[in-house]
Order: C-alpha cells, then structure tokens, then sequence
C-alpha cells in the first residue's frame, strides 16, 4: 500500500531541497532529490513546484526547455515569519519574556 504525502509534507520537503542548494534546481534535480527516500511521479514534483511558484513561496525562470526553480526567501526569512505571525497574539510583554528564553535557550527545552 502506498502511502501519500500530504501536500504540506510535500511543498515543506521540496523547501528543504531548495533551500540546501544555492543555484536554482530544475524539476527533475528536484525530482530526484525528493526519489531518495520516497516514490514520487515527476508530474507529482511538477504540480507542487507550480503550486509554490503561484503561492510566491519559489520562483522561476525559463532556461533552454526546462524551469529551474529557486526559493522566493531565505528560510530564516520564512521561519522569522512563521514565529512573527505566532507571537501576534501576544502581549509586548509575553513577546519579550518569549524571546528572551529563545535567546537562552536557542535549542533546548523551553520554560524548565
């Protein structure tokens, strides 16, 4: 039985793949990277690549036949993001008290 990604998964691993190189990638370097360690048709690879590319998450550019393929922002950019809109809710001073313990404690077990 074949189990699929959904579809978060999948965009978040070709992120990853992306991110780990820094010249652009085209679909089938991703395609590749991604039949390391899961079963994947190209035209899946293809889809979520274009899905990314119109959500603004990667961009494109036409060289010879082929896309390649890049991330839009850096991924500390998306994570700084990700927290930014996390910690919204927070008073300023919840907010603070939040990023000082992330500042001593940047890896380990947060609050004990």
């Amino acid at each position: 039985m074949c189990v699929m990604a959904t579809s978060g998964e999948l965009e978040q691993a070709v992120m990853e793949i992306l991110w780990s190189h820094a010249a652009p990638l085209s679909v089938r370097d991703v395609h590749e990277y991604l039949s390391l360690d899961r079963a994947l048709a190209y035209t899946t690879v293809l889809t979520v690549l274009d899905r990314l590319a119109k959500k603004g998450n990667v961009l494109r550019s036409l060289e010879g036949r082929a896309w390649l393929y890049r991330p839009a922002r850096s991924r500390v950019d998306e994570v700084a993001s990700r927290v930014a809109a996390l910690i919204e809710p927070l008073a300023e001073a919840e907010r603070r008290t939040l990023l000082a313990q992330l500042v001593d404690h940047p890896t380990g077990s947060l609050g004990s």
